[in-house]
């Protein structure tokens, strides 16, 4: 495939690696000149093998137990289960004010007891693009925010090459980002399905409010809860979805490109529909 230079220049504010053709081997013709001269050289007699000299036997070391992985089933027996208490009543109808306020305050699932502080949201209220990751992380619980350290920077160079932001501009160029969840899991484990439950009004509430033309869910956890599946992400992404008339994109969370960036080419093809549908007339 032939890039242009305008999509290069995309490919690197990205970090994607540019993938040039391998250089070819050693011409063949070599190979005869290599064989004649080896072929010159006279051939040195091996010298005798010593007698090898018995050895007794060693004591082979236990081999150690290997426990296989624990599921979620299997942890919430173990003790790992959501604590579910009352929410607050009517959030379809707060405003943004009270909204921040009911989050802030919010006991409805045991992770209040564990966060440092919620992790609300930012960005532009009436943004075009908002975008959805999945809980909070121990820098998003110290910091409050969403999306910080190396993935909020690779977030950044994401979106960059399609004209958009996290800093401050007007609504067509700024995002607004939220998570799934508003207080980070202990452990950073995943998200139990009683605790998405209980923190979904909020978001929902939020979308509400934002009023996108369009959204991206960034992660596995974010599309299955917004779109109500347990498709794989690999089969989410790469097609239109839609939320209550709202168009949703699926694409690979930073965090998950980070460590597999074999991957960025993908989110790259899942931006450029982001912008394709962002160029249609409303």
């Amino acid at each position: 495939m032939s890039w242009s230079e305008r999509q290069r220049a995309m490919l690197r504010e990205m970090g994607i690696p540019a993938f040039w053709p391998v250089p070819p081997s050693a011409p063949a013709e070599d190979v005869p000149m290599v064989a004649a001269a080896v072929a010159d050289v006279a051939p040195i007699a091996p010298a005798p093998a010593p007698t090898p000299t018995p050895t007794p036997p060693l004591a082979r070391p236990a081999r150690p137990e290997v426990k296989p992985p624990v599921s979620i089933a299997a942890a919430a027996t173990a003790g790992i289960q959501a604590i579910l208490r009352e929410r607050p009543e009517g959030i379809d109808q707060m405003d943004w004010p009270t909204l921040r306020q009911a989050v802030s305050g919010c006991t409805a699932c045991g992770l209040c007891e564990s966060r440092k502080q919620t992790v609300f949201g930012v960005g532009h209220q009436h943004a075009s693009v908002m975008i959805i990751g999945e809980a909070p992380d121990e820098q998003e619980d110290s910091q409050g925010e969403p999306f910080v350290g190396r993935a909020g920077q690779l977030l950044d160079r994401m979106l960059s090459p399609i004209g958009l932001t996290r800093a401050d501009a007007d609504a067509n160029s700024q995002v607004f980002i939220a998570n799934v969840l508003k207080c980070r899991p202990p452990g950073d484990r995943n998200p139990l399905p009683a605790e998405v439950a209980q923190c979904e009004p909020y978001l929902m509430r939020q979308i509400a409010l934002v009023k996108p033309r369009i959204i991206i869910a960034m992660g596995r956890f974010a599309a299955q809860s917004l779109l109500k599946t347990s498709e794989p992400i690999g089969r989410l992404r790469g097609r239109l979805h839609d939320l209550q008339g709202t168009p949703v994109i699926v694409t690979y969370h930073p965090a998950y490109l980070l460590r597999n960036p074999v991957d960025k080419g993908l989110v790259w093809d899942d931006l450029c529909r982001v912008r394709e549908q962002l160029n249609q007339p409303t």
